[in-house]
């Protein structure tokens, strides 16, 4: 990684130098000395959550972890938020403008930490300490920690919004480790429905005409969604799988069950593909004598809205690491996230930072190993970097607060 950088002063005018940027810049230069004096310690906190992965809502170990380096520093810590056992607030300072670090920590059933979610809390956790550590870093403000449990597959950042976790907060920050370096976060709406018909059940070949069968008419679904499919917009598709098929081959099968995984490039677009499953079960249903039942299955992910007022300043600060961020590639989305929820409600970023080549692939093997890589260290060092020098200059530069509210509301529709 490249030293220094962080005491080159942007071109303002002689007020803003003399009464603004001279201070904010010796911020930038104390953070980067701070976080390297932390960096050992961070790296710890890293290693240890990845050789010890926990899964959705049950991240005692990581929880506790975390929160407890929180508490010692002197945050006012807040456990079983939102009503989840794994979910934390951290803060220092009561008084707006406020910023929240996002720690994510599940991990995948045995793949371990293969997304890289032991970086990602690290990284949250040393920008708060740090910020809380050099003089002057929050102004006025404060800083809250936001622990965020079962981003894999429950939405714990879903359901700290519901409950008000980001109400009083002006950005929400976090980076992600991934196979590329991309500024911001190409991320698609997402939910799970399940689908289920009821017939009648019968004996196959003793009485043949009296069955009504409901695997039939849930194989029927899938045909119908496989040629829907070939005229859904970019961005969108179903994926199906069936939990639940009869209980013996020679019995019509009375009930059949599908699970069905909704993705599109916007909410929007998200909230059309579920009215068209609904249509298609109902047709299906009404063709085949069956009833149906169409329930969401899961909490829905929101699509992800970029801040790029607080991306660009994440870039330009990461690159005095030597790590450039580019936009992402045209047509490429990344999956899903709950931070899509939260970035509904404030401005927020989550840019991707390479921890192995493009070659390859999260939710993998060697993703895994990655996360407790030589490479993964330097990111975790430059993106607490980049993250608490752009968390100071939301605290800090009421300029750039206005413009990333005034963006985050028009492109929200008021």
């Amino acid at each position: 990684m490249r030293p220094g950088g962080y005491g080159t002063r942007p071109h303002l005018t002689d007020t803003e130098e003399t009464h603004v940027t001279r201070t904010v810049d010796d911020v930038h230069r104390e953070i980067g000395e701070e976080v390297d004096g932390r960096a050992d310690a961070l790296w710890d906190v890293a290693l240890r959550l990845h050789a010890d992965p926990e899964y959705a809502f049950a991240e005692h170990r990581a929880a506790a972890l975390l929160s407890g380096e929180l508490e010692r520093a002197g945050f006012e810590v807040e456990r079983g938020v939102a009503g989840m056992p794994t979910a934390f607030t951290a803060r220092s300072g009561g008084h707006r403008p406020a910023v929240a670090l996002l720690l994510e920590y599940d991990a995948l059933p045995g793949l371990g930490h293969a997304c890289g979610h032991n970086l990602i809390a690290a990284a949250g956790l040393g920008a708060a300490l740090v910020l809380r550590a050099v003089p002057g870093a929050t102004g006025a403000g404060s800083v809250l920690a936001v622990g965020t449990p079962a981003e894999e597959g429950g939405g714990g950042k879903a359901a700290e919004v519901e409950t008000g976790v980001f109400d009083e907060v002006d950005a929400a920050l976090m980076f992600h480790p991934g196979v590329h370096d991309w500024a911001r976060a190409p991320l698609t709406a997402q939910v799970q429905y399940r689908v289920a018909f009821h017939g009648r059940a019968a004996h196959p070949t003793g009485s043949p005409t009296e069955g009504i069968d409901a695997l039939a008419a849930l194989v029927e679904l899938f045909n119908v969604l496989a040629v829907l499919g070939r005229r859904l917009p970019e961005g969108s598709h179903v994926q199906g799988i069936v939990t639940h098929g009869g209980t013996a081959t020679n019995i019509v099968p009375e009930y059949a069950e599908g699970l069905f995984g909704l993705r599109a490039a916007t909410t929007g677009a998200l909230e059309d593909l579920t009215d068209r499953l609904r249509v298609c079960a109902d047709g299906v249903a009404r063709a085949t004598g069956t009833t149906a039942e169409v329930e969401r299955a899961t909490v829905r992910y929101e699509h992800f809205r970029d801040s790029a007022v607080l991306s660009e300043r994440f870039a330009a600060h990461l690159s005095r690491s030597g790590i450039a961020l580019t936009p992402p590639a045209p047509g490429v989305y990344l999956g899903s996230s709950d931070i899509g929820n939260v970035s509904t409600r404030v401005p927020a970023i989550h840019p991707f930072v390479a921890v192995m080549g493009a070659d390859g692939s999260d939710h993998t093997p060697e993703f895994a190993a990655a996360a407790a890589s030589p490479r993964a260290r330097e990111v975790l060092v430059a993106a607490t970097r980049a993250l608490a020098c752009t968390a100071a200059d939301v605290l800090l530069r009421p300029e750039v607060r206005q413009e990333a509210w005034a963006r985050h509301r028009e492109e929200r529709g008021g």
